[in-house]
């Protein structure tokens, strides 16, 4: 993509768009910044473009500084200092990052950002929805910010594929649709995670997770139990995968599939797999199914997948029952009995046609933990049931809830029911084992 078009804003902006609610009607700021950017297109941009390629950011991003504070030291509208700052910081924004949502994105309280066309910006903070003051300038001008993160890795959206699914460099999760598919204009959300992945340690302190929990789940993890993370959007599934992700021994070897990678282990022994749309001949496409199956020829001790939501289940599950038994996935579902259920329907969508017995054994043989994840009314996010799947009774699968997020107790959090797991005899061969302090309700300090 040329600087032209990074910067855009090559033509002078409608009447409408000048005098939109939200704009002051004289915004001489605004003028002169649409202004320089054009100057900046004619007189650097093809050059800088075709210097910048070998570049890094920091230099590219000096050259552009270094043009605007000159362009600014010709320009014969009186600005003060802040004005001249606002200018140079929105238009290195615009060429270097992502236009009018490039603050959001630095700013370190955000979590989620979500445009709703070109003038209807909001924020998530601290579990609360907000709408800030960014604004993009028009519909083109949102959809150029869209493409950009698109190319970066290899996606496309247009009126042909009106949906994506893509991730910004530092891992954040982005999802885009435009029109006609979006009635009121283009649409961009994106998930933001941490510079500094969270650690178990920030999740007792934020209360998602209790101390006996967090060690029997470290212990449930390196002893080759398999966990299926269950919850809604933005409940904090992938947060806990990541946790539990941490736990697995540096000695193995992971292989991670994700939609967009967004996972963030440390261990070095890890293979991490994306998949892949079709290209605009639709051709091409690498599905999360076609993944798994290639995964097993890889020799992985664990599959990680990041969420599992299509016939991929069954190639999952035979996996687990195969000698991958530790494996982690996550899936959406509102309880640990729902999260069974929506795994036996995914497994019907292989159109396989196989009986319900035959799923819901696969299914109890190869799940041994249920960990349900929710979102509370203040914004917090709880871990509210870490159950076992203990097996078959007639033709239904059996549970047992080990630990039960206590709601009268508010701050009494994840609390042992003192239940024992069926499996932890098991766990001796793989050198782990459970402390029955774990498990009475009062729980160990």
């Amino acid at each position: 993509m040329s600087l032209s078009s990074r910067l855009g804003g090559t033509t002078p902006a409608p009447a409408e768009e000048r005098h939109r609610p939200g704009r002051p009607v004289h915004d001489q700021v605004y003028e002169v910044r649409r202004r320089i950017q054009r100057k900046l297109a004619d007189e650097l941009g093809p050059s800088l473009y075709a210097a910048g390629r070998g570049e890094g950011t920091e230099e590219l991003d000096a050259r552009v500084r270094e043009a605007l504070h000159d362009l600014l030291a010709r320009e014969e509208t009186p600005l003060s200092g802040a004005d001249r700052g606002r200018i140079v910081s929105e238009v290195v924004d615009e060429v270097l990052g992502h236009g009018p949502i490039e603050s959001l994105l630095r700013d370190q309280s955000v979590t989620e950002v979500m445009v709703n066309g070109p003038r209807s910006v909001y924020v998530e903070r601290l579990g609360r929805i907000e709408r800030v003051a960014a604004e993009f300038d028009d519909e083109a001008h949102l959809r150029r910010v869209i493409d950009r993160i698109c190319s970066r890795v290899g996606r496309r959206v247009d009126e042909a594929s009106p949906m994506v699914d893509a991730r910004l460099p530092d891992g954040s999760r982005v999802n885009a649709i435009v029109p006609p598919i979006a009635i009121d204009g283009s649409s961009l959300t994106i998930r933001r995670f941490s510079s500094v992945p969270l650690t178990v340690g920030d999740l007792l302190s934020y209360g998602t997770l209790t101390r006996p929990a967090a060690q029997f789940l470290d212990v449930c993890v390196r002893g080759r139990r398999t966990i299926i993370v269950s919850g809604g959007t933005g409940s904090g599934k992938t947060t806990i995968l990541n946790i539990l992700s941490g736990f697995i021994p540096a000695e193995e070897r992971v292989v991670t599939i994700e939609d967009a990678a967004e996972l963030q282990l440390d261990q070095e022994h890890v293979v991490r797999l994306e998949t892949r749309p079709p290209n605009s001949e639709g051709r091409g496409t690498v599905t999360t199914r076609d993944l798994v199956r290639n995964a097993l020829r890889m020799r992985p001790d664990r599959i990680v997948v990041g969420e599992v939501r299509d016939a991929a289940a069954l190639d999952m599950l035979q996996a687990m029952n195969t000698g991958h038994d530790g494996s982690l996935t996550t899936l959406h579902a509102n309880t640990p009995r729902d999260a069974l259920a929506r795994l036996e329907t995914m497994v019907l969508m292989a159109g396989l046609d196989l009986p319900s017995r035959a799923i819901r054994d696969q299914i109890a043989s190869a799940v041994d933990l249920i960990l349900q994840v929710g979102r509370f009314a203040d914004g917090t996010r709880r871990i509210t049931h870490i159950t076992e799947v203990v097996g078959m009774e007639s033709d239904v699968i059996t549970l047992q809830d080990l630990f039960l997020y206590d709601v009268p107790a508010g701050a009494g959090g994840l609390r042992a029911t003192g239940v024992r797991p069926r499996f932890a005899d098991s766990l001796a061969r793989y050198g782990v084992t459970l402390q029955p302090a774990l498990f009475t309700p009062d729980g160990a300090p």
